[in-house]
């Protein structure tokens, strides 16, 4: 089958080991934990025996280092990932007690935020026989001219698209980037085969009513998006396309550490739609993956191998 072209952010993640709210005080923590909801997609999708090749940039650096070890080692092709004299990208997480996260990012200004992207970028678009596109990546403009040329190459030529807007206030916030971003969200939102939204992001790219599934689904599937797979943490998830709708309940675990589990899930599913599991299969699948991925702190850690994770779904 042909690769998965996954271009976008690589960074490391450093968690605060007590809940709180921000990074105000000197606070215990643990990492560098290899990270990035582009490389956490990558990991879980080669994990899964796809083949996957990831467009991105890291430092000449102990961070860089241990992204590309361990992205290697999952089986995921790093020909096309830069290594540069800038920093590797870095975040900070703490847990607030209510629930949610508070970041603090280094994206901007990172290894993975300033590439000029290559003769081995450029092959491996050539390569892909489908693109994943993350909507944090967006954020980056190297990110959004490479998504916004290979996504209609790759149409044009028989491939598939799948879209996760993977939204981050934190990212998108930043001064001059959220109407290109959302711009862009449109544009790959136009070209998606496959949509998959995490809660109320079902409905931000649509003109419909906040908290209207039904309507926002809909408007999805009018627009020409072949498939909307709706993300719902605990309460599961559910795939509609134009025949119906399949809903699959949640795996209960005890969660140690949500970050992750979205890519996960994202990554299990788009490799099952690709090698031509039932839709409740590949549903399923996917449900297990981003079960799975709670149950280790740091955000790759729970990525399954396929024996793993048909181990779980028993």
């Amino acid at each position: 089958m042909t690769p998965i072209l996954v271009p976008g952010e690589i960074l490391v993640e450093i968690m605060a080991d007590a809940a709180g709210h921000g990074f105000r005080e000197a606070l215990a923590l643990t990492g560098p934990y290899p990270s990035g909801a582009p490389a956490i997609f990558a990991s879980q999708a080669a994990r899964l025996g796809a083949r996957v090749a990831m467009i991105s940039a890291v430092g000449r650096d102990d961070f860089g280092r241990a992204n590309l070890d361990r992205l290697r080692a999952d089986g995921v092709d790093i020909s096309a990932i830069s290594v540069t004299d800038r920093a590797t990208g870095s975040a900070f997480v703490r847990y607030r007690p209510e629930g949610g996260r508070d970041f603090v990012f280094n994206l901007r200004h990172a290894a993975c935020g300033h590439l000029r992207p290559g003769k081995a970028a450029a092959r491996a678009v050539a390569d892909a026989g489908h693109l994943h596109v993350m909507g944090s990546s967006l954020s980056i403009p190297w990110v959004r001219r490479l998504v916004l040329a290979a996504a209609p190459q790759i149409k044009a030529r028989g491939g598939t698209v799948s879209f996760d807007p993977n939204l981050r206030p934190e990212v998108l916030g930043a001064p001059g980037r959220q109407s290109g971003v959302f711009a862009a969200m449109q544009a790959v939102l136009d070209l998606a085969d496959v949509f998959l939204p995490s809660g109320d992001e079902l409905w931000l790219l649509t003109a419909t009513t906040p908290g209207d599934a039904e309507a926002a689904t809909a408007a999805l599937l009018h627009r020409g998006v072949g498939l909307v797979v709706h993300k719902q943490g605990s309460a599961g998830s559910s795939a509609q396309d134009k025949h119906g709708k399949i809903t699959c309940p949640a795996f209960p675990v005890i969660e140690v550490d949500p970050t992750g589990a979205g890519d996960c899930f994202g990554a299990a599913f788009v490799t099952g739609w690709r090698a031509g599991l039932p839709l409740s299969q590949a549903l399923r699948r996917a449900c297990a993956a981003g079960a799975h991925a709670v149950t280790r702190r740091g955000p790759m850690e729970g990525a399954a191998w396929a024996a793993e994770l048909e181990s779980f779904q028993q």
